[in-house]
């Protein structure tokens, strides 16, 4: 049988190696690890500075170069569009801080800005389709055929590019007969507003994306409506390129979704650069390079498959979209 002088002892013990944990974490094991961990925070403090010197480094030289390719931009893209005539289609969502920009870009190329379109967001609400769908069919030709298992967006998109864009040199600046009423109709529905003269027909078209992916359950719908548009544009004009920043080529953004299509992708150029400079340049290249038959993307993200286009003289014989890729 166990005694109370046994218990006692054992409880004695106890405290006792508690008592010698405790002065041994004290005067051994607690400056060691003080001293580690004030070598670790000294360490992450001295790298941490050296990357915001280098961010800071980076920011400083970005400025610089964008401030230089601002005040050279007109020496860079000088008659590079001459004779031409370039229109904006924003799409809901896009930066209105890059309107202005784009209009001095296209006249400082030598290209007349016929004025913007600017998609509304109700023109993307899936509420909407069906509208679209049927305002589009209503304001065709007789005797257009929409090719089988068109969307809505797709016929809206052939109706709009068959209003503001052309692929004869001979019919730029001037109103499409068979377009009349068109932009009305779409402006009266609240689907898009007008600036400029945008029904005086461009034979070139820049897609403004959306400064960020649209989100939700409908989101990959409103980006193909996009990506529809765009198609639309370039089969009906000499050249069309869809420009946006890095967010629009990364995954979700309208960028993103033109590079998946294919065929489209093999005819639209893409640009995910518009809002530096140097980027804004590129746009005025890559429309260059579409009036030469050829497309291509270029920016800095994944789809990206070089910054800028090769710099050739472009063709002064129209080449119609189709033909690009």
């Amino acid at each position: 049988m166990i005694d109370f002088r046994y218990h006692l002892v054992s409880i004695v013990a106890i405290f006792l190696a508690l008592t010698v944990g405790i002065v041994l974490g004290s005067t051994v094991l607690e400056p060691t690890f003080f001293k580690s961990a004030e070598e670790m925070t000294a360490s992450l403090r001295q790298a941490n500075e050296k990357y915001l010197t280098q961010i800071s480094q980076l920011q400083t030289r970005e400025e610089g170069g964008d401030s230089l390719v601002t005040t050279h931009l007109p020496e860079l893209v000088r008659g590079q569009l001459a004779g031409e005539r370039v229109v904006l289609v924003e799409a809901p969502g896009a930066s209105a801080a890059l309107r202005d920009p784009i209009e001095k870009l296209v006249t400082s190329a030598g290209a007349s800005y016929a004025g913007r379109v600017s998609l509304t967001e109700k023109f993307v609400e899936a509420e909407q389709a069906s509208v679209v769908d049927g305002l589009a069919t209503n304001l065709a030709p007789a005797g257009t055929a929409f090719p089988d298992g068109a969307t809505p967006y797709d016929k809206a998109a052939a109706m709009l590019a068959g209003a503001i864009v052309t692929n004869d040199r001979a019919q730029a600046g001037r109103a499409n007969p068979a377009a009349t009423g068109v932009l009305e109709a779409f402006q009266a529905g609240d689907f898009l507003t007008l600036n400029g003269d945008p029904e005086q027909r461009a034979t070139m078209a820049i897609v403004l994306a959306p400064a960020q992916p649209y989100e939700g359950e409908d989101a990959d719908r409103q980006t193909n409506a996009l990506v529809s548009v765009a198609a639309g544009l370039d089969s009906g004009a000499l050249g069309t390129v869809l420009a946006g920043t890095v967010t629009a080529s990364a995954n979700g953004g309208v960028i993103a979704a033109l590079h998946d299509t294919g065929g489209v992708a093999s005819a639209v150029s893409t640009v995910d650069t518009v809002d530096f400079a140097a980027g804004r340049v590129v746009v005025v290249y890559a429309l260059r390079e579409q009036l030469a038959g050829r497309s291509g993307s270029y920016g800095i993200g994944s789809g990206a498959t070089a910054f800028e286009p090769t710099v050739t003289a472009p063709s002064q014989t129209p080449t119609p979209a189709a033909s690009r890729g």
